[in-house]
């Protein structure tokens, strides 16, 4: 090998070591178990985000491991990951303006035509909510050092149990986990015992006995491995959907990113939203029949209790308005829901049409996350 060889040689593995050293993995935590629709749809998103930008800067997804979804807030914030799925109704105190509105699902129970498209609908009118007429949501994630860029929904909240709950006089006392305090409130209305607690304990307290049913979408039973501990599922009430935050990003991670890494992660954060939404959509009669054939019984609520539950819907939103208010200062109340529940009309029409996660996706994309400012968005 002569000089210019040798010379040559050095130089190709210079460049391959710089290129090694500015090459930046992102880490994705999610409390969820790697078998979830969450989790698939942030490992599919983060194999296009890795292709769009050329291996320049990774995405790779900690089911589990990295953080539960009691951590991940804090996690975010101290930048122990770059990215986490954040579950906002596990910190009331942190997140008030964004929990007013994701804590207001049972809307959809009002709305014709919901149930058939709730959970990508539910999604969409979070995310643009957020991204366009709540600057004091992007404020809250912003005190805690993370950028919001987008989140997935569920189909109905239904009664998933170990005994019959079907009629008002089942449910006097029943001990349920919530996952919110909409859930909570209910509970309470109808004479039944809440429960909070993670996602992540919900197995072990079924188990041990110490609840009698979760409220929880039937896709979430099997994402968290409880189909063998249900043998009850009570359908029609409570209703309402959950919204997780899927992707939000460490505020200095996010201010890493050039602008077209933004925009490369906002796309993929788009296809996340909507194949996680539309899995949970799809997959809730797959579930249900599963669950038939694993001699799980499925039940209607009684017609007392669904009057009971709509009696409370209509009740619940002045005394959300005025709870928010009185106990974290939220003083748009009534304005953020009337924004909110006309978006979710919108999108209830604009995704009756839509078929599978493509066509839910470009409609995320066309009417929310490719309008996102990318220069100001989440940028110090």
């Amino acid at each position: 090998m002569n000089k210019y060889q040798k010379l040559a040689t050095a130089a190709t593995a210079a460049l391959a070591l710089a290129g090694a050293a500015e090459a930046r993995e992102l880490s994705f935590a999610i409390g969820h178990p790697p078998v979830s629709s969450l989790v698939k749809g942030a490992e599919a998103a983060a194999e296009r985000f890795n292709e769009a930008t050329g291996g320049d800067m990774t995405l790779k997804v900690y089911p589990l491991t990295l953080l539960s979804m009691a951590e991940t807030p804090g996690g975010l914030r101290e930048g122990l990951a770059d990215v986490g799925t954040v579950m906002t109704p596990y910190f009331p105190a942190e997140f008030p303006h964004t929990n007013l509105i994701v804590e207001s699902s049972m809307i959809l129970e009002t709305i014709p035509g919901a149930t058939e498209v709730q959970a990508p609908a539910f999604a969409a009118a979070v995310v643009e909510f957020i991204m366009t007429k709540c600057p004091e949501c992007n404020e809250e994630f912003a005190a805690e050092n993370q950028v919001f860029t987008g989140g997935a929904g569920t189909t109905p909240y239904v009664l998933n149990c170990t005994k019959p709950i079907v009629s008002m006089e089942d449910l006097q006392g029943a001990r349920l986990r919530i996952g919110g305090a909409n859930w909570a409130r209910w509970s309470e209305a109808i004479g039944a015992a809440p429960i909070t607690m993670s996602g992540n304990e919900m197995l072990e307290a079924l188990n041990q006995g110490v609840l009698d049913c979760i409220i929880l979408s039937t896709p979430d039973i099997y994402n968290f491995g409880m189909g063998g501990s249900v043998s009850h599922i009570t359908k029609g009430a409570p209703g309402g959907a959950y919204f997780a935050s899927v992707s939000n990003m460490n505020k200095d991670s996010w201010n890493e990113l050039s602008p077209e890494q933004r925009t490369e992660f906002l796309k993929a954060m788009a296809f996340a939203a909507a194949s996680t939404s539309v899995a949970y959509q799809e997959g809730a009669e797959t579930v249900e029949a599963a669950a038939r054939e694993n001699g799980v019984e499925i039940h209607d609520a009684a017609p007392e209790v669904i009057e009971a539950t709509k009696a409370f819907i209509e009740e619940d939103r002045q005394n959300t308005i005025a709870y928010f208010a009185e106990t974290y200062g939220v003083t748009r109340g009534e304005e953020m829901l009337n924004d909110f529940s006309a978006l979710l009309t919108k999108w209830v029409d604009l995704l009756g049409d839509a078929d599978g996660a493509e066509a839910v996706e470009k409609l995320y994309w066309d009417e929310i996350y490719s309008k996102v400012d990318i220069a100001q968005h989440g940028i110090n």
